[in-house]
Order: structure tokens, then C-alpha cells, then sequence
């Protein structure tokens, strides 16, 4: 058989139907009323910086490096192995593209950063594709092997060089950052004027047009590319079928360890360059541990994407959004968000009602009172419940997006060579 029956195969309508998928102008109208409940947030609490310029670049910026890894992650698992080993990828990223960038430039050590991270994904495909190792074991070897080889390397590199250490690098020049003139002074002269729904408009749109690095540009647009290639192309279409069944993949002609190998490599370069990007543009600086657990970060925004692009991008952005709050205004920031999950919660018990699933509407109820409560008895909250913000609500959405997931179903399966014969 051919590869175009496997084509046929698989655009064949399924039967039983499916999830519908949403309209573009659905989405627009569930993106509106999203902005328009943060609106309605930040006028009742005053805690004007929850879509401000800043706040949205800010969040931007924190977003594209989980975005990288849960990209890296998305290429793994489609082709059906498991990419626990992003943390250490994108370490790697991080030292080589702060070692090359500091020498011969930052887009020198963006390429650098990719190979660096590439090499993590290759030594994982040898291990779990070749040998047959439990991919979670492989994951967290390359992850502690990955801290190790960095801090040796930096201890005759970075230590050695004028301004650098054994945990640091020396300072990297920039990537060339864009501004729309104009366009850009006006949606901020808008957003300060504190206008419902409409400064907030500005507020969105001028974080996506002010001081914007080339470099997330790019990262953006592996969003929309990665969904081509993998669902809109044959190579994708093979890619994908080594993820769901292997077997019969090679039955049809596949080379299924090819296609494993270009995933992980592929995904291995993809967090190499997140990495790559904290130290270029996040900070300007390698520094010991800066990935923080983005990795993982990465690897939950894309099973809560249900493994797909588009999913793994609203997660990381989630995240971004969350932790730029932290960052931006603190204790009265993440406050405000106690209100905007009360009434949430709130939607969540009249969707449930109208379902007839009463115990979850009353379970919603019973949480949505305990945060309006919270919300209204405290004027901010503790620093230690702000640090862990970010996390607390990866968590919750992971918890709460559970019940529709389903991941390729060979993820994580051992396989030979030659079972499809």
C-alpha cells in the first residue's frame, strides 16, 4: 500500500462524529468575552496593570520560552516518544547560546543555542528509539547529564572570560527590537486613559507592537508552522501515524525509526531554542539554573493543549500571563485574579446546571463563595501564595482540562523494527 492510502485512511470521516470544531468567528466572540471579563475585573478591583502594555510584553516574553519547549515537546510525542528531557534541552540551549552568543554575536548563538539543544534530543532518540529505554528514565538522565556538562563547561569557559564566572556568562548584545512608531505611543496613551474594554483593547494590541524582539517573532510563527507541517503535509502525516500506530505505520512502507529520530531532534533543537532565548533576550546572561523548570512548565502547557499547537500556545501564554503578573505589580495583581476566578466559577455553575451535572455545579458554587469571600476580607496576599501563582494555576487548569485529553496512543510505547512485517 501507499503512502497516499495511509492519506485516504486517515481524512476517511470517523464514525460516531467528534468534538465540532469552533468558527473563527465563535473564537473571536470567546476572545472578546475574555477581555471583557478582565475589563470588568480590573475596574471593580483598580488593579490597572492586569492588561497593560508591559504586562502583555511582559507576558509575551515569558510565554515564547515554554511555548519553545511545549512545541519541542508537541514534535516528540506525535511521533510517539516522550520528552521528559526538555528541562535539560533547554539548559543546553541556554549554555550554548550564551557561549556562542557572547563571541560572534546573538544570532550566532540563537543557531548555537538550537544545535546545542538538538544534540540533547539526538543522545534521547539513541537511548529510548535505538535501545528501547523507558523514555521517563532517559528524560531525567538528560536532564541531570545536562547540569553537569553545563557546569563543568562553564568552569573553563565563562570563568576564564572578561566579566564572566563559573554560573555566568559574559553580557550578550541584543537582537534588533521592533516598534511600530506611532501606532505604538497611541494604543499606550489609550490604555493609560483606564477605559472599559477599550483601553484594554489598546493595552493587548500595544504589548504585541512595542519593543517586540525578532526572535519571538519567530518563535510565533513555529506556532502556525509546525501545524502545517505535521497536519498538512505527508511527511507530518507520517510523522503522526509512527505516534498512533507504528506497526502499521511500517506495514505501509514508514520508516518508523527515521521519523522518531527527526521528531526528537527536531524537538530537541525547538527547546534548545527556548533556552537560547532566555539567555539572549530574557536576560542577556547565561546563569546557572535560569531555565527554572520551564521544561516541565512546557511539557504541561502542551498535554493541557491536548497536543496540539494551537492548545500548547494558549497554555504557555496562560502561564506567561500568570507569572508576568507576579512580576508586575505582585501581591495586588494576583489578588485581582481571586475575582476573575470567582466569577469564572461562577460561568462554570450555570454550564453545569444547564448540563444537569448538579454535585460539580454545587462543588463550583461551594469554591467560587470561598473565593469571593477570600477576595473580599483581604486587600492583597501573602508573597509566598504570589511566587507560586503561576504554578497554582498550571495545575488547576491541568486538573481541570483532564477529562477531554487524549494523547497519541503509542506515546511512550516501546518499539522494534520489523513488528509491522
Amino acid at each position: 500500500m501507499s503512502t497516499s492510502t495511509v492519506s485516504m485512511a486517515s481524512t476517511a470521516p470517523k464514525k460516531g462524529g467528534g468534538r465540532r470544531k469552533l468558527s473563527l468567528p465563535v473564537i473571536m466572540l470567546i476572545i472578546a468575552a475574555g477581555l471583557a471579563l478582565f475589563s470588568l475585573v480590573r475596574v471593580i478591583s483598580g488593579a490597572n496593570d492586569l492588561t497593560s502594555v508591559g504586562q502583555v510584553a511582559g507576558a509575551l516574553q515569558l510565554a515564547v520560552p515554554i511555548g519553545l519547549a511545549g512545541l519541542g515537546g508537541l514534535w516528540a510525542e506525535r511521533a510517539g516518544v516522550v520528552n521528559i528531557g526538555l528541562e535539560g534541552m533547554m539548559i543546553l540551549g541556554t549554555w550554548f547560546g550564551a557561549w556562542a552568543g557572547y563571541q560572534w554575536g546573538p544570532w550566532t548563538g540563537v543557531l548555537v543555542g538550537i544545535v546545542g539543544g538538538a544534540l540533547g534530543g539526538l543522545l534521547h532518540a539513541i537511548i529510548t528509539v535505538t535501545f528501547n529505554v523507558n523514555h521517563i528514565v532517559s528524560g531525567v538522565a538528560i536532564n541531570i547529564l545536562a547540569v553537569g556538562v553545563t557546569r563543568y563547561l562553564s568552569n573553563f569557559t565563562f570563568a576564564n572570560a572578561e566579566g564572566g564566572s563559573s554560573k555566568q556568562s559574559p553580557r550578550i548584545d541584543q537582537i534588533t527590537e521592533i516598534t511600530i512608531p506611532g501606532l505604538s505611543d497611541w494604543l499606550a496613551d489609550v490604555q493609560t486613559r483606564h477605559w472599559f474594554f477599550i483601553s484594554d483593547l489598546a493595552g493587548v494590541l500595544g504589548g504585541l507592537v512595542t519593543n517586540l524582539s525578532l526572535l519571538t517573532v519567530l518563535a510565533i510563527l513555529l506556532i502556525p508552522g509546525t501545524w502545517w507541517v505535521l497536519w498538512r503535509t505527508s511527511f507530518g502525516l507520517r510523522l503522526r501515524s509512527c505516534g498512533e500506530n507504528p506497526v502499521a505505520a511500517e506495514s505501509l512502507g514508514v520508516n518508523v525509526y527515521k521519523y522518531k529520530y527527526i521528531a526528537v531532534v527536531v524537538s530537541g533543537g525547538l527547546a534548545g531554542l527556548g533556552g537560547a532565548f532566555l539567555a539572549i533576550v530574557s536576560t542577556g546572561i547565561y546563569q546557572e539554573g535560569q531555565t527554572g523548570g520551564r521544561g516541565y512548565i512546557g511539557l504541561a502547557a502542551m498535554i493541557f493543549g491536548n497536543w496540539m499547537p494551537g492548545g500548547m500556545a494558549l497554555g504557555a501564554g496562560l502561564f506567561g500571563f500568570t507569572d508576568g503578573l507576579k512580576l508586575r505589580g505582585g501581591a495586588q495583581n494576583v489578588h485581582a485574579m481571586l475575582l476573575l476566578l470567582a466569577i469564572l466559577l461562577v460561568v462554570v455553575v450555570v454550564w453545569q446546571l444547564y448540563k444537569k451535572k448538579y454535585l460539580q455545579a454545587v462543588i463550583a458554587a461551594a469554591v467560587s463563595a470561598l473565593l469571593f469571600t477570600w477576595y473580599s476580607l483581604t486587600d492583597a496576599l501573602p508573597s509566598q501564595f504570589v511566587d507560586a501563582a503561576p504554578y497554582v494555576t498550571t495545575l488547576l487548569v491541568l486538573a481541570l482540562s483532564a477529562q477531554r485529553l487524549r494523547p497519541p496512543k503509542a506515546d511512550g510505547m516501546p518499539y522494534r523494527k520489523g513488528e509491522g512485517k
